[in-house]
């Protein structure tokens, strides 16, 4: 047991819990028996719910704030529910499996809420009716730790658990697409028979959609097994086999992302389709694609709803990545030009556009993070803008933008703290109206807060 923890009180308290962190744990408030009239200090709850009663015991604590864990529930709200997985509470992939899941949503956009109020100070117009789609299976893009534990004599696979330190050792997944999701438990007994098995630290694991193409078909997902040593041929022949039982297509990265290379078969492509806009995107097995297949083609229509493009538009799409925007926008605008801070990505959104036949489609690599005045794109005239920025949000380059040139702005955040403080910037600042906002559900049973908000002049 950790020092740290040692020194702490451990012995089991009852406490009621009145609300949820932005993390989903319960919040209470434990009160010293020799203050008894004073509010006490706040406490983190994992794995209670708001309403509920339960047994707790601290695990740490902190000059604001302690945290602890729940032993028992004594009084269980109307929202809790079995966890469909034997591993929650000990693998940190999900955080509110315990919560049903129309409540999950109700708390998302509460958190979103909060978040336009404390930080921005400002509130939507309108509050959008929650995007969702199926809760389980969605997962398609994520990255297992791997870890060989000799006390146990196995190799661990999966995410890590509620404790970091440690790998949680789960046989299947029930958010990971089925592909992957049911085959966690072979593909460790796999790494456990490697010599390697204590050089292979993480397997990357994406999906796209079944690729037939003679000797190079496979079912459309991809591993890609980082390793500290070189492979000897009979692991090499062994992850193959692996790979050829299952139809995944296997990359080996002994380096750096420009390392990765493909294991077998020889030449595997990767990519998704996009029905609605009659698109392809291919990908590489390290490139950015969004984790829940459903959601996003929900999420890219909602999006160009709220921009509402007209046919002689020029649109910026700011964060581009593969062209996951772009190139559904292009299918309706006279021009949209899209921005990336990372070279293999344009070129791979270069690529998608030219493999679509889309002309229309423009990509330029730049740092939006950098001063942006030398840059062509930001001389040409635009109708409307769309972002999808990463966490921390798009403050620097909304500064640079001539923002008077745009009629609409759709913004698109996975943390509600930046895309609140960027909506208090174009509100309180420059004078836009945040028309609408709300939750999108890319990743149920986690307190992840997807979201998106439209703006007007």
């Amino acid at each position: 047991m950790p020092a740290a923890v040692a020194r702490i009180d451990q012995t089991p308290f009852e406490v009621a819990i009145t609300g949820l962190t932005h993390d989903g744990r319960g919040v209470a408030r434990r009160v010293d028996p020799k203050a008894p009239n004073e509010a006490g200090k706040a406490i983190f709850v994992a794995g209670a719910l708001p309403g509920e009663r339960v047994m707790a015991k601290q695990t740490a604590r902190s000059r604001s704030f302690d945290e602890a864990v729940t032993l028992e529930v004594l009084q269980a709200s109307a929202d809790r529910v079995q966890p469909r997985c034997v591993h929650f509470g000990t693998c940190g992939g999900c955080a509110l499996q315990h919560m049903a899941e129309e409540q999950q949503i109700v708390a998302k956009q509460r958190v979103l809420m909060e978040n336009f109020e404390r930080i921005g100070h400002v509130m939507p117009e309108r509050v959008l009716p929650a995007l969702t789609d199926s809760a389980w299976g969605y997962r398609r893009k994520g990255r297992f730790s791997v870890r060989r534990v000799e006390k146990k004599d196995k190799t661990l696979v999966g995410f890590r658990e509620t404790d970091p330190r440690f790998v949680a050792d789960i046989g299947r997944c029930e958010t990971v697409i089925p592909e992957i999701g049911d085959k966690i438990s072979a593909l460790a007994q796999l790494i456990d028979g490697l010599q390697a098995r204590r050089e292979i630290p993480q397997v990357e694991f994406i999906g796209g959609d079944r690729q037939d193409a003679g000797e190079n078909s496979h079912s459309g997902i991809a591993l890609t097994f980082r390793h500290l040593a070189p492979l000897s041929q009979d692991d090499r022949d062994a992850i193959v086999a692996f790979a050829r039982q299952h139809e995944f297509a296997v990359f080996l990265q002994p380096g750096g992302i420009e390392s990765v290379h493909p294991l077998w078969p020889a030449d595997p492509q990767l990519s998704f389709t996009l029905p609605q806009w009659n698109l392809e995107l291919k990908f590489r097995p390290l490139d950015f694609i969004q984790v829940n297949a459903g959601l996003n083609g929900h999420m890219i229509q909602h999006a160009l709803d709220l921009l509402a493009p007209q046919p002689e538009d020029r649109v910026l799409d700011l964060f581009a990545g593969l062209g996951n925007f772009t190139l559904p926008l292009a299918r309706s605008v006279r021009e949209v030009v899209g921005v990336e801070g990372e070279a293999g990505l344009v070129k791979r959104a270069r690529e998608n556009a030219e493999h679509n036949g889309l002309a229309n489609a423009k990509f330029y690599a730049a740092d939006l993070g950098k001063d942006l005045s030398g840059e062509p794109w930001m001389r040409e005239g635009f109708d409307r803008l769309l972002l999808d920025p990463p966490r921390s949000g798009a403050d620097f380059v909304l500064t640079q933008l001539p923002l008077k040139q745009f009629k609409r702005i759709v913004y698109v955040s996975c943390h509600p703290a930046s895309l609140a403080r960027d909506a208090g910037y174009l509100v309180r600042e420059k004078g836009w109206k945040l028309r609408a906002a709300g939750v999108m559900d890319m990743f149920p049973h986690t307190a992840h807060v997807e979201s998106i908000a439209m703006f007007e002049r």
